[in-house]
């Protein structure tokens, strides 16, 4: 059961517009959170998280083949509300997009979740964790931070180091960071600030609030899985049949 101070977090931004370059040719007539994996869409793991944290209303935002995921949204199971968030006519990035939606957002502070990777809870939830690590008066963001060694297919050099105290600061150029984002995060409303259409990522946010002092890391205790490419596909079914 979902903790008290998760609770507190019923809305949630699931990120879904994505044109999936990068997992063709299996996105050529499939968007790229309905691909199937270990029996189901990726979006499905997302939503299915959310909902035992105690989220209420997710919005997800449409670009690329809107029509089928708008679809599998409005019948989606997991006893929430969906909202659509549509950007047919533009693709407007992660900062556009949260720009767009905001007004649609259920809670503050909120979840917002990329819908392209899965991953598996420790002792306890990942999102209960943000949740129960949230201090509004100093963050301005938290996000998810997971180890190599807990990064399944992810062969970067890291994004993030964090201090003493949980805040982040990116990794240095041509060199190795060690913890890599989940893609999973609590945020602040007042964080989204950008102009409407336009598009622009998600980076522009987190380096004003670096530069605050007001964007920090929780470290993952499971096991995470970046579904970025047809390839990581098998070995990630092949762990969860093994259990």
């Amino acid at each position: 059961m979902a903790s008290e101070a998760s609770k507190k977090v019923t809305g949630a931004m699931v990120m879904a517009a994505g044109l999936g370059k990068r997992m063709r040719p299996l996105t050529a007539s499939t968007p790229k959170p309905l691909v199937r994996v270990a029996g189901r869409p990726l979006i499905d793991h997302t939503l299915e998280h959310l909902a035992r944290a105690g989220v209420s209303h997710v919005v997800v935002n449409v670009h690329y083949l809107a029509d089928a995921l708008e679809g599998h949204v409005q019948t989606a199971p997991f006893g929430m509300d969906y909202t659509v968030s549509d950007e047919r006519e533009k693709l407007l990035e992660t900062g556009g997009g949260l720009v767009k939606a905001l007004p649609q957002i259920a809670s503050d502070p909120f979840y917002c979740v990329n819908s392209d990777n899965i991953w598996v809870d420790g002792p306890r939830s990942a999102l209960v964790q943000l949740a129960e690590e949230w201090d509004g008066e100093r963050m301005d963001a938290l996000l998810l931070l997971v180890p190599h060694a807990r990064a399944h297919h992810h062969g970067g050099s890291g994004d993030f180091h964090l201090d003493g105290a949980g805040r982040i600061s990116r990794r240095m150029e041509r060199k190795v960071a060690p913890f890599i984002f989940t893609g999973v995060q609590l945020m602040a409303k007042s964080l989204v600030e950008g102009p409407d259409g336009e598009a622009f990522s998600t980076n522009r946010f987190w380096d004003r609030a670096i530069e605050a002092g007001r964007l920090y890391g929780s470290i993952f205790d499971g096991e995470w899985f970046d579904i970025g490419t047809p390839a990581a596909i098998k070995p990630t079914e092949a762990w969860f049949a093994n259990g």
